[in-house]
């Protein structure tokens, strides 16, 4: 069995993979940033002209940058955000390399998450974020497409799984408003600065589905989360059903899982 685990940001997704890992030892647990065979969050995508560009662009880097790499066909996945470096060019031109924030065009967007999901054959896996959070931020908020046309792609996605054993642990947030206070107040750093709260804003402010909505700050974040999680739990029914199980966030218990 496979498991992903979905929900908003700051539902306990985290926790909630670390509970299952802990549940099944035999299973390989990945984070947003790891090397996985269904996600590429926080992870360059890059032809080989680039990739050999980069590595001479960065020769002190070179080293870890290959140990960071996997070869996909006539691709090269850098899992970039996990090279510790002081060197913020070295992130930023990286980051040009992720296939999210509009940065592909729709249809390569399309093919590229399709088919790795085709060539998937991995068993045994635990992984945050891989089939909702990223893509369904991606396809409203940068792509702006409507629900149905995101449910259309989800059934092709469901194709492209095919027969692989998947089980979806779904955390669902009654009180998305405290939730995002929550995190606000946990996630600062060393000087009590909201830097996550900041960067979530900035990001989010920006984007076009927010632009042209009219949505800003905890208010919009809050409407477009509450319009996400309907669609990811419509997504569960129509083309996962049977397939997934619906945890409250923050109250279930070992005995739930």
């Amino acid at each position: 069995m496979n498991y992903f685990v979905e929900g908003l940001q700051g539902s306990g997704k985290s926790t909630m993979a670390r509970k299952l890992a802990e549940k099944y030892p035999d299973h390989r647990a990945l984070q947003e940033g790891d090397y996985s065979p269904v996600e590429l969050s926080w992870c360059a995508y890059m032809n080989r002209a680039d990739y050999r560009r980069v590595l001479e662009d960065f020769p002190l880097l070179r080293d870890p940058i290959r140990r960071s790499s996997h070869e996909e066909g006539d691709r090269v996945v850098v899992c970039y955000t996990k090279i510790p470096t002081d060197n913020r060019d070295f992130y930023q031109t990286l980051e040009k390399y992720e296939i999210y924030n509009n940065r592909v065009a729709l249809a390569d967007f399309r093919k590229i998450v399709l088919s790795r999901y085709r060539r998937w054959k991995e068993e045994n896996l635990i992984v945050e974020c891989s089939l909702f959070q990223n893509i369904v931020e991606e396809l409203i908020l940068f792509r702006c497409l409507e629900d149905e046309e995101i449910l259309a792609f989800y059934r092709e996605v469901r194709k492209a799984i095919g027969d692989k054993e998947i089980h979806i642990a779904y955390i669902r947030t009654e009180a998305i408003g405290e939730n995002l206070e929550m995190a606000r107040r946990e996630r600062t750093d060393a000087q009590g600065r909201e830097v996550w709260y900041s960067m979530l804003c900035g990001y989010f402010n920006g984007c076009p589905y927010a632009v042209q909505n009219g949505l800003k700050d905890a208010d919009g974040l809050i409407r477009h989360w509450t319009h996400r999680q309907e669609l990811e739990m419509r997504i569960c029914e129509t083309v996962f059903p049977g397939q997934y199980t619906v945890f409250p966030s923050k109250r279930y218990g070992s005995l739930e899982i």
